[in-house]
């Protein structure tokens, strides 16, 4: 299972940096607000992915202690490729850690939301990829309202 999540892996982040083409051509609209989408801005949500891989993959998987990201404190697009190659070293380091057994169920309590979770490293990784994809889209539609045209991003690029 290790070798076929870590190809998935590597859709994803192909993917990944069809987005991060794509965003390239948005020039300062890459941080510009959207109303509808909580005036939130599509840096806002890479930013938002990068933390949710950190959260679940780090802080509960790895029982790392890696910090989030603040929205004001990245400025570009190159500083967002930046922290995404931190987030593959996590991804290869949880992925390496349970090669093992995927299944194995892990129990945290997770203090700044003050429940306790069992999770497997399985539903972990689900997890942060599927809500990667989910956010995605949303940036791709915030491109469209912003005036541009999406570029094909999925994992399968024709």
């Amino acid at each position: 299972m290790h070798q076929l999540l870590t190809q998935q892996y590597e859709i994803i982040k192909g993917a990944r940096h069809a987005l991060f083409d794509y965003c390239e051509i948005m020039g300062d609209d890459f941080f510009k607000k959207v109303e509808i989408f909580n005036n939130n801005c599509i840096s806002d949500l890479l930013i938002h992915n990068a933390n949710t891989y950190i959260s679940w993959l780090d802080n509960f998987g790895l029982d790392g202690s890696v910090t989030f990201y603040a929205n004001n404190d990245v400025s570009s697009l190159t500083e967002i490729k930046v922290i995404f190659e931190q987030v593959d070293l996590i991804v290869s380091d949880f992925l390496k850690k349970y090669r093992d057994d995927y299944l194995q169920p892990q129990t945290k309590h997770i203090a700044r939301k003050g429940i306790t979770l069992t999770l497997t490293p399985l539903q972990l990784f689900t997890h942060v990829t599927t809500h990667e994809f989910h956010h995605k889209g949303q940036m791709l539609t915030m491109s469209r309202l912003l005036g541009y045209t999406p570029a094909d991003t999925d994992a399968i690029r024709t």
